[in-house]
């Protein structure tokens, strides 16, 4: 039991690796970064190829995945309705406060952007780079959700990801244990979290989180150019955020009793 339990894990390893970096990988570089053997990591490939969830290219035999894997999330994303009883609640804070509305759902340790509404209206709309899993130290709903956890367990969250090359995020970005702890400190205290030119030059967030109970289940953030958020807007946002999440996390359950009650007819 203890080595199918192994094989089960480096097999979802590998998934989660392909599906982090995003391209076409050699079997000794996922083999490498996953601390793996390569004749083990060729097996689990092989057999991921076999199940359609990874395929090879036949002239450079590099690994990438399939559509398979966000098709299986998108079914799931609508089965369980949590875009659709969301949705009405992100819609209207794009309209209202006229930026970009952005919820992104905790899910193993992480936070992935699952619904998204554009309120900004002119040529100048921001527009971010995709993150598949938003870097919780540099960004508002990453910071309001680490704030919520024991410190110990929140710097566990980001040294597990690394703080990374600042380079690749913006002038701002929070790089190092004793920042990390002092921004933590303040999104307690204030209540929201916040992020100017931390993901990115130019842009800055707002957001707060959406609880069930104890756990803290989602963030909801406003992302928005960093000169349309001068520190009277910014407070005046961040209330509006903190009503439309809690608005959220009273209809979250409904995703649990909506199941039940299909599942019953």
């Amino acid at each position: 039991m203890k080595v199918a339990n192994s094989l089960l894990e480096n097999c979802f390893s590998v998934i989660e690796l392909l599906a982090e970096e995003g391209r076409s990988m050699r079997l000794s570089e996922i083999a490498d970064k996953l601390g793996l053997q390569r004749s083990g990591t060729h097996r689990i490939l092989s057999t991921l190829c076999g199940l359609s969830w990874v395929e090879q290219d036949e002239r450079t035999e590099l690994y990438r995945l399939t559509l398979k894997l966000p098709a299986v999330g998108f079914r799931f994303l609508h089965a369980s309705q949590i875009t659709d009883v969301c949705r009405p609640t992100v819609d209207r804070l794009a309209r209202e406060i006229h930026e970009l509305v952005r919820l992104g759902v905790v899910a193993s340790g992480r936070l992935t952007t699952i619904a998204s509404a554009q309120g900004a209206r002119g040529s100048l709309v921001c527009q971010l780079r995709v993150f598949p899993t938003l870097p919780a130290h540099v960004t508002a709903s990453g910071k309001a959700w680490l704030a919520t956890l024991p410190d110990d367990v929140a710097l566990k969250v980001v040294l597990d990801s690394g703080f990374r090359n600042r380079r690749d995020f913006g002038p701002n970005a929070v790089g190092s244990v004793d920042a990390l702890l002092s921004e933590l400190k303040k999104t307690r205290r204030q209540g929201f979290g916040f992020a100017r030119e931390e993901a990115e030059p130019g842009v800055s967030s707002i957001a707060a989180v959406v609880r069930v109970g104890d756990e803290s289940v989602a963030a909801l953030a406003v992302v928005a150019p960093s000169f349309r958020l001068g520190e009277e807007r910014v407070t005046a946002i961040a209330e509006k955020v903190k009503r439309a999440a809690a608005e959220i996390s009273t209809v979250w359950p409904l995703r649990a009793i909506t199941a039940q009650a299909l599942t019953l007819d």
